[in-house]
């Protein structure tokens, strides 16, 4: 029994010194797990590092990216409203000219060539004769000239901007040489549509295309005939020939809807009898209004289309 205590004794030595290898283990292990983490991690930090740049540097280009299509697109923006402003400042200007063109020549020459037919009326010509044609178209002309100097004098006069007194004198004698052209053939070419019992859609056609390639040929050779002796007058070139050219177009519109003046012609194919016809017993001077009327309508219907149809400094009213 005395022998008991020495050996509870030893035992207890021995869970003491267990213990303090386990102790000694634990902390080892600790150690090593440590440095085991510590080398992932060194290891795992370069490609993480790698990674955070790629996604700074994909986060900065989608701001840069972002930045560059705002910028296009408020420059696309303001483009596309100063191109809006100058078509409507273009468009404006033509139909402030057609305006001008149509009151200060247009319906001047449809009032002069009625006023001129009545009196080869009453000097005896016949509508077939060619003293009536040259008559007519002396009515033409004077109507565009007066007209045109007329228009720009009144309104120099009320302080607006106008050319000089020569350069209109001298537009107003080409212009108004081209419509002695157009004038006189006007009656002729109708007479000898009618006569071969054209439809009226024809006899408008034909005095479409006939007085409008007149009024050009007439262009053509008052620049050719007036150039050198008028300073303001361009001497023809391939450029103001596309001009006279559009120009002409516009002016055969004129003379054709002239033609629905005529209410005894075919009045029930007529589309413009309840404008602009002239029935019997009308009075001269109203028959002279509506006729310049109808050839101002003629005129602002075919250039309207003209005015929207035609890019900027492509249209001869430009």
């Amino acid at each position: 029994m005395p022998e008991r205590p020495e050996k509870d004794q030893k035992v207890a030595v021995k869970i003491s010194e267990n213990t303090k290898r386990l102790a000694a283990l634990s902390r080892s292990y600790s150690s090593s797990s440590g440095e085991i983490s510590e080398k992932k991690a060194a290891a795992t930090a370069p490609t993480l590092a790698a990674k955070n740049q790629q996604v700074r540097e994909m986060s900065t280009t989608a701001r840069t990216m972002s930045t560059l299509e705002i910028s296009n697109a408020m420059k696309e923006v303001k483009e596309q409203d100063k191109a809006a402003a100058d078509s409507l400042h273009t468009l404006k200007a033509r139909f402030t000219a057609t305006m001008e063109v149509a009151v200060s020549k247009i319906f001047p020459a449809g009032f002069g060539w009625q006023s001129s037919s009545i009196l080869a009326d009453k000097a005896g010509f016949a509508d077939d004769s060619l003293n009536f044609a040259l008559t007519t178209g002396a009515g033409d002309f004077a109507g565009v000239f007066l007209g045109h100097n007329l228009y720009y004098a009144v309104k120099g006069a009320l302080g607006f901007e106008t050319p000089e007194t020569r350069e209109t004198a001298e537009t107003g004698l080409m212009l108004a040489s081209a419509a002695f052209c157009s004038g006189a053939g006007w009656q002729p070419i109708v007479n000898t549509l009618q006569g071969f019992e054209m439809s009226f859609g024809g006899v408008f056609t034909g005095t479409f295309i006939g007085c409008g390639t007149l009024f050009y040929a007439g262009l053509r050779a008052s620049r050719t005939l007036l150039s050198e002796t008028c300073k303001y007058i361009e001497e023809p070139t391939y450029e103001n020939s596309k001009d006279d050219a559009s120009l002409s177009i516009s002016i055969g519109s004129a003379t054709a809807f002239f033609v629905g003046t005529d209410a005894a012609y075919l009045p029930a194919q007529n589309f413009l009898i309840n404008v602009v016809g002239t029935p019997e017993g009308t009075g001269d001077l109203a028959g002279c209004a509506i006729a310049g009327s109808s050839t101002a309508l003629g005129f602002t219907t075919c250039q309207t289309g003209m005015n929207l149809a035609y890019p900027k400094d492509k249209c001869w009213i430009d």
